[in-house]
C-alpha cells in the first residue's frame, strides 16, 4: 500500500499596512518605547484598517501560498483556518475564506485553539493526508486581535498585532511532514488568557459593555511561567520522539509572543541563535498567525533548504500548547509576481489622531 506523506509546497503572508510603532502607543497608554521593548522585544505591530477583518487577511495569504505553489484554487481539497477572532460567530470564518479564494471543491473547517492554532492544523492537516482523504489541503492561521483590545491596558494593548500566515500541503509518496507531534492543554487555567464575552457564558449585555469584558484580558505572569516550561518541555519530547537532537534540526520556529520567552527557551535548549527565527519585533504578538509568518518569511530568506527538518512549538489561551517536527520535501520556487514581498510597507509618519487615539482603530 503506497504511504502518503505531507509536501509543503507553497507559503505565504500577509501583514497590515497600517503599521502602529510603540512610540504611537505612548501617546494613548502610560508606556514607553524603553517599556516595551524591554518587557516584551517588540518594537512595532501591525493594525487592520476599520474595513478590514479576519477573512480579508487569510484571503491575501492564501492567494500567496497558492501562486507560490502554482495551485488551482479549484484543486484544493480542504480549507482550514485556526483563529480565535473570526469575522462573525457564525458563519464560520473557513467558509468565507474557501468562497473568497475560489476553492470551490473544498471542504472548510475553523480550528479554535488560540496562539497554538497553526500547529494544530498541521498536524491535523497532515493526518488528512495520511490517511489519504486529501490531496492538497491549504492551511491559513490568521488573527484580527486589535478590534478586541482595550487600549487603556498597557499589559495587553502593547502586545499584540495583526496578521495572517498560510501554507500549501500536498501529498506525496516522498517521506516528510509531520514526523512528531504533541498537542497539550491545562483547562483550569483558562481565565489567565480570555476573553469573557461575548459567548454564551456572558452575551452580549450593557453590563458587558459597562464592564469591558468584552476586552481581551491576560494574567502576564502566569501565561509568562507557563509559556516557558511549557515551549522547552514540549518541543524536548518531540525531539525525543523523533530521537533527534538539537543539532538535527534546521530551524526552530517558535511562537512569537515575547522575545524574553523566545530567548529563555533558547538557553534552556541550547539552541544557537542562528537556528532560531524571531520576528516578533516586527509584528507584536499576532496569535495563530505568528508561526506561519514567521515560517514564511524564513523560507522567503532560504533559511531552510529542501530537506530539512523544521521544529515549531506554540503556546497560548485555553491554556494551550503543540509542539511538532516537520521534514521538508522539494521546495517551490517563488513566481517572480507572487507578491511575498508586498506587505513590506515603510511605517507611516504617525498613526495618532488629534484626540490620542490609533486612527480608525478606536471611536
Amino acid at each position: 500500500m503506497t504511504r502518503h506523506y505531507s509536501s509543503l509546497v507553497g507559503w505565504g503572508h500577509y501583514a497590515p499596512e497600517n503599521v502602529v510603532t510603540n512610540d504611537d502607543l505612548s501617546e494613548i497608554v502610560d508606556t514607553t518605547d524603553e517599556w516595551i521593548r524591554a518587557r516584551s522585544g517588540i518594537e512595532r505591530r501591525h493594525f487592520v484598517s476599520p474595513d478590514q477583518a479576519t477573512s480579508d487577511l487569510c484571503i491575501e495569504a492564501g492567494r500567496r501560498a497558492l501562486d507560490r505553489a502554482g495551485v488551482a484554487p479549484e484543486d484544493v481539497g480542504l480549507v482550514l483556518v485556526a483563529t480565535s477572532s473570526p469575522d462573525y460567530l457564525t458563519p464560520p470564518v473557513s467558509s468565507q475564506v474557501q468562497h473568497g479564494l475560489g476553492c470551490a471543491n473544498a471542504g472548510a473547517m475553523t480550528l479554535v485553539v488560540g496562539c497554538t492554532g497553526f500547529v494544530y492544523g498541521l498536524v491535523t492537516a497532515d493526518q488528512f493526508i495520511q490517511t489519504g482523504a486529501y490531496e492538497t489541503i491549504l492551511l491559513i492561521g490568521a488573527e484580527v486581535i486589535s478590534k478586541n483590545l482595550d487600549m487603556t491596558d498597557r499589559t495587553t494593548c502593547v502586545l499584540f498585532g495583526d496578521g495572517a500566515g498560510a501554507v500549501v500541503l500536498q501529498a506525496t509518496d516522498r517521506p516528510c511532514g509531520v514526523r512528531s507531534f504533541e498537542l497539550g492543554s491545562d483547562g483550569s487555567q483558562a481565565e489567565a488568557l480570555i476573553a469573557p464575552s461575548p459567548g454564551t457564558r456572558n452575551p452580549v449585555s450593557q453590563y458587558a459593555i459597562d464592564h469591558r469584558t468584552h476586552y481581551l484580558r491576560m494574567d502576564g505572569r502566569a501565561v509568562f511561567k507557563f509559556a516557558t516550561r511549557a515551549m522547552t518541555e514540549s518541543l524536548q519530547r518531540v525531539m525525543d520522539k523523533a530521537a533527534l537532537g538539537v543539532d538535527d534540526v534546521d530551524l526552530f520556529i517558535p511562537h512569537q509572543a515575547n522575545a524574553r520567552i523566545i530567548e529563555y527557551a533558547a538557553e534552556q535548549l541550547q539552541l544557537p541563535p542562528e537556528k532560531v527565527v524571531m520576528n516578533v519585533a516586527e509584528y507584536g504578538n499576532t496569535s495563530a498567525a505568528t508561526i506561519p509568518i514567521a515560517l514564511s518569511e524564513a523560507l522567503d530568506a532560504g533559511r531552510a533548504e529542501a530537506g530539512g527538518t523544521l521544529a515549531m512549538v506554540g503556546f497560548g489561551a485555553g491554556l494551550t500548547w503543540a509542539a511538532c517536527l516537520f521534514d521538508l520535501g522539494p521546495l517551490a520556487l517563488a513566481p517572480p509576481d507572487s507578491g511575498a514581498d508586498r506587505d513590506r510597507q515603510p511605517a507611516p509618519e504617525s498613526v495618532i489622531d488629534d484626540r490620542g487615539v490609533v486612527e480608525g482603530l478606536i471611536a
